[in-house]
């Protein structure tokens, strides 16, 4: 994005943004560019922009133009998983390297952080609340703070411009830069663009909401920092961690629609959310669209309009044992893995997404045995409200 850029509509630059006209064909669709190699005049002179698919691609190369457009950056880069993203950003980081996490995270970050990071020098240490809990636990080797907002699974929303604060305060007394990491892939772009707010780069499961269609597996970043983009960018290509063509293309074409598909999830999350509040049969709801959520007043000045995203969480009566048949009974929400596609999900994050952590660690951090996460698709919104509470009554006796 250029100081020049229309600044039109999210939902305009959406379909717009890397997508221009084939000057060949007249295609208003992008052909997929497969070809690993392209051919040079010289040597080292390439006919055209392009020398090897693995540097850079046509399609991705565009699919990183709309996402930089959608979230405000200079830069994007697209990667091969939302793993890769959080692998590339670590490795870039100097051997002694500490991360403060919170610690409510997705379990697959959780997993880097505490058995792979610390193989090329890099610990991390995890707090329950980054807004309060932050400067008493930054070291001499602190680099990296890595926040979700809303988290995972239990959907605690902390304000950015908080901990930046606190980053800032710190690098003025001390001279050292602390970057500051937001993984938005709960909200998308569409919901919340955390480089606004002062964060140094923001990462994305292009996988979820994105892409959107359950179709692709791909991870993306986005920064402002040129020294940030050049060193990314640079391990990009050295490590290999790059997305397919093909890919790359479905990406993009799941994008134009994320403003439609990213409202109306919201809204039907808002309804359902609201039925579960109510409901005598739930224990706790995690939403950031009510008002009972304790950082609500964050989520006003944060999120487009104050939508609160298409996740939500809770605590079923009964015990393990109802989550799991409510799980199995529900008709329309899909018992699976991932999240933010067209389609309606659930899991039990304890034996699924965060099994992986240890139980005193998931309690801790308010990941119970009853907890049931639901990504809202965008079925029509009276349906899913039903086969909610058809599946409550089913599964609490």
């Amino acid at each position: 994005m250029t100081k020049d850029t229309p600044q039109y509509g999210f939902g305009t630059h959406a379909i717009h943004s890397g997508a221009a006209v084939d000057p060949t064909t007249g295609a208003v669709i992008e052909p997929i560019s497969l070809s690993t190699t392209f051919a040079q005049s010289l040597p080292a002179n390439p006919i055209g922009t392009y020398e090897y698919s693995r540097s850079a691609n046509p399609n991705r190369d565009n699919f990183e133009t709309a996402v930089a457009q959608l979230e405000q950056a200079k830069y994007a880069i697209a990667l091969s998983s939302g793993s890769a993203t959080t692998s590339l950003i670590v490795q870039s980081l100097p051997i002694g390297s500490h991360i403060i996490s919170g610690a409510d995270v997705y379990g697959g970050t959780h997993r880097y952080f505490t058995q792979v990071a610390h193989t090329h020098g890099v610990t991390a240490s995890f707090v329950a609340d980054l807004g309060t809990d932050l400067a008493e636990n930054i070291t001499e080797n602190t680099k990296l703070v890595w926040l979700e907002t809303p988290s995972n699974p239990t959907l605690r929303v902390t304000d950015i411009s908080s901990v930046v604060k606190v980053l800032r305060e710190h690098e003025s007394k001390t001279g050292n830069r602390i970057l500051l990491v937001v993984d938005n892939t709960f909200l998308s772009p569409y919901v919340s663009n955390p480089l606004t707010f002062g964060a140094d780069v923001v990462i994305h499961s292009v996988t979820k909401y994105i892409n959107g269609h359950s179709d692709v597996v791909m991870g993306v970043l986005a920064t402002n920092d040129d020294e940030l983009h050049k060193k990314f960018r640079f391990l990009q290509n050295a490590i290999g961690l790059v997305p397919s063509p093909f890919d790359s293309w479905l990406a993009h074409r799941g994008l134009k629609t994320l403003h439609l598909r990213a409202r109306q999830a919201s809204a039907s999350a808002q309804k359902i959310a609201e039925t579960l509040s109510q409901s005598p049969l739930v224990l706790k709801v995690n939403y950031p669209g009510l008002k009972s959520h304790p950082n609500h007043h964050v989520v006003a000045t944060q999120h487009r309009d104050g939508l609160g995203g298409g996740m939500i969480s809770f605590r079923i009566k009964g015990g393990a044992a109802a989550a799991s048949k409510f799980s199995s009974t529900t008709k329309l929400f899909t018992l699976a893995e991932s999240l933010g596609g067209i389609e309606s999900l659930l899991e039990v994050p304890a034996v699924m997404t965060h099994g992986g952590i240890p139980q005193a660690e998931r309690e801790a951090n308010g990941i119970y045995d009853d907890l049931i996460r639901l990504s809202v698709g965008i079925e029509e919104t009276d349906d899913l409200v039903k086969d909610i509470e058809l599946a409550l009554e089913n599964a609490v006796e």
